[in-house]
């Protein structure tokens, strides 16, 4: 069974820094790209970053580049989101996916999703 699992979540204040990991199973993780998407209390989903399978093309959405980074381990299977000098506006469930295409991720689309982590940040 494919499976996403986000952790790393909390709550933090303004200023401060998480680091979201997300493990997969089931499928060839090499073989993915992977992104990070979150969904703000009454809002749609936004795009946060993308990675491809070998880990060379790295895209961030422009509310967090440079202050969010994505990163990935494959032979942990896992991809990282760390994220530094967050904002209230920052809060929301972070969700990781995964695809076989990138394009596909930048538009909001995966195959596989994970079951999200909430990230809190207090002003």
């Amino acid at each position: 069974e494919e499976q996403l699992v986000e952790s790393g979540g909390g709550l933090v204040q303004s200023g401060g820094s998480l680091r979201l990991s997300c493990v997969a199973s089931g499928f060839t993780f090499s073989a993915y790209a992977m992104s990070w998407v979150r969904q703000a209390p009454g809002k749609g989903l936004e795009w946060v970053a993308a990675i491809n399978d070998v880990g060379n093309a790295i895209y961030h959405a422009d509310s967090v580049r440079g202050r969010f980074t994505i990163s990935q381990d494959n032979a942990k299977n896992t991809v990282y989101l760390q994220m530094n000098s967050l904002k209230p506006e920052d809060t929301a469930m972070y969700y990781c996916a995964a695809d076989a295409g990138l394009s596909q991720l930048v538009l909001g689309r995966a195959r596989y999703w994970g079951q999200g982590t909430q990230v809190t940040v207090s002003s």
